[in-house]
């Protein structure tokens, strides 16, 4: 499933996967030939390092699903990613940042991917984060000569290796709710997910609170094939409740991982990264993998 160069997408999110997508990509089934589903597909770094031959891309933030699925129709290309970006970025510098502000107004009334992507890459810390009216409200990160050459260059050859992929993969886009996007999933299809996280990731694009998660987790309870749900198990400061109370009769990996979010240095510290699986990765793989708990698994 993996390759020995880790894809990293155009599209920047709190929680982006982009160290961990290899791990991920070692406990999957080696057999496995199904339908790859993501309910949650936020920056999509996992399924582009995954490379399944089909996958089912789904997120309730039509704004991810618009991006890639203009990439996969060909009406995004690193040529107009680089003429938009050339052009915006040299009137954001002129404008000392409040351009980034005139950018925004227009994404949201008109919701060009190509907007997206400037704003998405001009923002406070690369966050994606929409009021309650699903207008996007992240402030400029107060860089106005953000978008030098080289910068553009390296988001261009981003969109290029996403265009590659889409262009020899069977991956389908969909703006659903994620009841409906596991539903669809049959005994050979695996389901990955990554849901924001209650309380650390807010105003994703719709609330995500305790009980959505135990809906989630209602969900993937009756699920017919394998599953990995990506988590936070523990700070130094506390531990994620949930996984006791929604997820410990499960297999339950963990590892180390920094975020580089947080409006202050302080405030961006290492955290246990959890995955929970209905199956064991011990049974797919030679070597030994840590384990935190063990419950029930698939069959």
């Amino acid at each position: 499933m993996n390759h020995h160069r880790t894809i990293v997408p155009p599209i920047k999110c709190q929680g982006i996967k982009t160290k961990l997508a290899p791990w991920i990509g070692e406990l999957v089934p080696s057999d496995f030939d199904g339908m790859w589903i993501e309910p949650f597909l936020g920056s999509g770094v996992v399924v582009l390092n995954i490379l399944p031959k089909r996958a089912l891309l789904a997120d309730s933030n039509p704004h991810l699903i618009n991006f890639y699925e203009a990439i996969s129709v060909g009406a995004l290309t690193p040529a107009s990613t680089r003429r938009h970006l050339e052009s915006e970025g040299a009137e954001l510098c002129r404008s000392n940042g409040e351009h980034y502000y005139t950018v925004r107004e227009r994404f949201n009334r008109i919701h060009d991917p190509l907007d997206f992507l400037f704003l998405n890459r001009a923002c406070f810390n690369g966050l994606i984060r929409f009021n309650r009216k699903g207008e996007f409200n992240v402030p400029f990160c107060r860089k106005p000569g953000r978008f030098s050459r080289s910068y553009v260059t390296k988001i261009c050859n981003q969109v290029k290796a996403v265009m590659d992929i889409l262009t020899v993969r069977d991956f389908t886009f969909a703006t659903q709710d994620l009841s409906e996007t596991i539903g669809m999933a049959q005994a050979d299809d695996f389901v990955y997910c990554d849901p924001p996280y209650v309380g650390r990731h807010t105003d994703y694009f719709n609330n995500w609170d305790e009980q959505s998660e135990s809906e989630l987790a209602l969900l993937l309870s009756s699920v017919p094939c394998p599953f990995i749900l990506s988590t936070w198990h523990s700070n130094r400061y506390r531990t994620n409740p949930f996984i006791d109370e929604l997820w410990s009769e499960y297999r339950i990996l963990t590892r180390e991982h920094f975020y580089h979010i947080g409006a202050k240095e302080d405030n961006r510290n290492p955290m246990l990264e959890a995955l929970v699986m209905n199956y064991d990765p011990a049974l797919e793989k030679d070597t030994e993998v840590p384990v935190v708990s063990q419950g029930r698994l698939l069959g």
